[in-house]
């Protein structure tokens, strides 16, 4: 191979690689949707009454929370030896799957199988954080830093498309049998996992030499208030999205509606994180993380005072598509943060904040929050605070350095 050849090689094998990690992600995330479709029916079946299912769901957050950065780091240690990390999440990929299509099965067995069902949830919860964080890597790792904010868009887009069409899948799947679902989704998401060791042989192959074996370096304080800011700015996405916009719709449209409207969000989601990855390429992920999150502070209050339905579907795009820069910018931020030996580490801290955001938003729903008079409007407006105090932050945070840069 020449060396004129070499880049056109790299720059298609990455591109398979973020094709790679968008399917898998997708895959990921439709598996979960089906979880949730189907868990209030699982947890009938074994005696759980219907109001204590939200608690299960925040028990598999507070998992999250904790297994994201767990195996993020013990990613980091585990691709030091190449080759290795297609293995380390293939494995634990084999369990999660088995754990996941025998929920239904032992569902079946009725109330003596309570804690079997509560076990499985919780170990298919453990290790199918493995592909969270850890296949990300390898965007990090082995590609060239300038396209890394496009393969993170790529990558996210799979995240993205799964929130589309979520709605109709639960559509589709409401009145049927959970075990052909549950097995599907697990044998195809097995096999996609087992796809990354071929993945990592082939951008390994066409890497540069000094991409593997570097050591940790420290990571300072810059960490610490990128995933305070993302804590905030995920939180902000969740009131929003899954607390305020099916009532906010509900004001002009019927409840069969909102099959074919909450997927505007998501529309918006994907079709701007490609251009906006140009941004982050050339200004850093801080800054646009920031502009977005102000951007989407102001979508998301026009859609609160949106006297009509097309104003309405215009703002939940916009704000959509605002999510969407926060999350891929935040990716490429966590990859250019831990370079290099941290990439997983940083990224799993990402999903971590997800998973804690999520579970503050069900512990606000579980609460009735939503339902008491003297918090309603709170809920409404919290992810307009949310956004604008946390872009601002981090705008704030970038000038600083950018001053202290020139200062210098």
């Amino acid at each position: 191979m020449t060396t004129t050849e070499l880049p056109l090689v790299r720059s298609v094998g990455a591109n398979r690689t973020g094709l790679y990690l968008a399917f898998l992600q997708l895959v990921f995330t439709l598996m979960w949707t089906t979880y949730v479709i189907y868990l209030p029916k699982l947890a009938a079946q074994v005696g759980i009454a219907p109001a204590a299912v939200i608690f299960i769901v925040m028990l598999d957050q507070a998992i999250f929370t904790i297994t994201d950065t767990a195996m993020g780091m013990v990613a980091d240690k585990v691709e030091a030896l190449v080759g290795r990390l297609g293995v380390f999440v293939g494995a634990l990929t084999l369990l999660s799957c088995a754990a996941f299509a025998a929920l239904p099965f032992v569902a079946g067995v009725g109330p003596s199988a309570r804690g079997g069902l509560i076990a499985l949830i919780a170990i298919w919860a453990a290790t199918s954080s493995a592909l969270r964080a850890p296949p990300l890597i390898l965007l990090g790792k082995y590609s060239a830093t300038p396209r890394v904010p496009f393969l993170a868009a790529l990558a996210m887009l799979g995240y993205g498309v799964a929130g589309a069409v979520s709605p109709y899948l639960g559509v589709v799947l409401r009145d049927q049998d959970p075990r052909l679902p549950f097995i599907l989704s697990s044998v195809v998401l097995l096999f996609t996992a087992l796809g990354l060791s071929r993945v990592e042989r082939d951008v390994v192959q066409v890497s540069p030499a000094n991409a593997t074996g570097t050591s940790a370096k420290p990571l300072g304080k810059v960490p610490v208030i990128f995933i305070a800011a993302m804590v905030i700015l995920s939180l902000g996405y969740q009131l929003h999205f899954s607390v305020n916009s099916a009532p906010v719709y509900l004001r002009f449209a019927k409840p069969n509606d909102l099959q074919w409207l909450m997927p505007v969000f998501w529309i918006g989601f994907n079709l701007a994180m490609f251009p906006a990855s140009l941004v982050v390429k050339h200004r850093g992920g801080l800054i646009v993380m920031g502009a977005a999150g102000l951007f989407g502070a102001v979508a998301v209050l026009v859609a609160e005072l949106a006297g009509g339905l097309n104003t309405l579907i215009a703002a939940q795009f916009i704000a959509g598509a605002a999510w969407g820069c926060m999350l891929m910018s935040a990716i490429s931020a966590a990859l250019a943060i831990g370079e290099t030996g941290a990439e997983g580490k940083v990224t799993g801290l990402v999903f971590s904040a997800l998973a804690l955001a999520t579970f503050a938003r069900m512990a606000a729903v579980a609460g009735g929050l939503q339902k008491l008079p003297e918090y309603a409007p709170l809920l409404h407006w919290a992810p307009v605070a949310c956004w604008s105090v946390a872009g601002a932050g981090l705008l704030v945070i970038v000038a600083a350095r950018l001053q202290g840069a020139r200062r210098v």
